[in-house]
């Protein structure tokens, strides 16, 4: 089967994991008599979230780590009063807390919590200590610590607030736990919380509006013209500017040469051949470099 480049964004139900979505989607090629196709995600999302999870198939797998590399946006319900193991519904209650903050006191904790923050990653997440998923040493009785590092938190507003929970808009960097973000803001308001709801509304340049539920991506996929419900490859990379390349100089791209082009503007580019993508470059002052190559006719 050829001809299957580019994008599928899923809005993920809560229930399965990424692999798992990732898993349906391959069998649902299959059962369409479309053959193996080279298929991955763009960005997990944990079981108990839902919403865009951007899904790449044939050359649009190799942008996957580009992606993961963008911002993202979550709405997320962080409720006070219980601390839990996983920093959301799922985990045991490790501590509670009478204190409930009231509209006021939310929104004058929010500035601290925006622009660069240091973070502890929770305990249950994916993260390798020691070679090992810090989930997997968790679950075993470990006490499990992870070093702090540096996230962004781009933008994040206060939705609603009741007297139980408080709802959030957060637009944040690659590497944010929202379970870490919630617990350490209810710990800065007085109190306990988890994360008892959450929702990727974006991913890199990915939104909920291209998104199709995993059913639908199901019986697309499984369909006679599965190209049809696909977005382009180019569509994970709306952000980044074309760069128009001839004939012999795609060649030499498509070889992994370097190009000598001066430029005034370093940074990434998307070098195209006429309408046909060619190769994520990224530009300095005097030569072109293939950071991602492209197979496609």
């Amino acid at each position: 089967m050829t001809g299957l480049n580019g994008w599928l964004v899923v809005d993920k139900p809560v229930g399965p994991t990424s692999a798992q979505v990732v898993g349906k989607l391959k069998w649902a090629l299959r059962q369409g008599g479309h053959g193996k196709v080279k298929i991955g995600h763009g960005g997990t999302l944990d079981p108990l979230a839902s919403g865009v999870l951007p899904i790449a198939l044939g050359e649009a797998t190799k942008l996957t780590g580009y992606l993961l590399n963008g911002p993202k946006s979550y709405r997320f319900t962080l409720r006070f009063g219980t601390a839990t193991s996983t920093d959301d519904a799922e985990g045991e209650v490790v501590a509670t807390s009478a204190v409930r903050p009231d509209e006021a006191a939310i929104r004058a904790a929010l500035p601290a919590f925006t622009g660069p923050v240091r973070q502890r990653p929770p305990a249950y997440s994916a993260l390798k200590v020691d070679g090992e998923r810090a989930y997997a040493r968790a679950r075993a009785g470990e006490a499990v610590e992870l070093a702090e590092r540096e996230i962004r938190i781009h933008s994040l507003q206060l939705v609603q607030a009741t007297a139980e929970s408080a709802t959030f808009d957060v637009h944040c960097s690659k590497g944010t736990y929202v379970r870490s973000l919630a617990r350490d803001l209810a710990l800065a308001l007085g109190t306990v919380g988890h994360v008892a709801f959450l929702r990727r509304t974006a991913a890199g340049p990915f939104g909920l509006e291209q998104a199709l539920s995993l059913d639908k991506c199901v019986e697309l996929v499984q369909g006679p013209a599965p190209e049809q419900a696909l977005l382009p490859l180019t569509a994970g990379l709306d952000d980044i500017p074309a760069l128009a390349v001839d004939p012999d100089e795609a060649a030499a791209l498509k070889q992994g040469k370097r190009l000598h082009r001066p430029h005034e503007s370093p940074g990434q580019y998307i070098a195209t051949r006429g309408s046909v993508p060619v190769a994520l470059v990224e530009l300095s002052n005097e030569d072109v470099k293939v950071l991602r190559g492209f197979n496609l006719p």
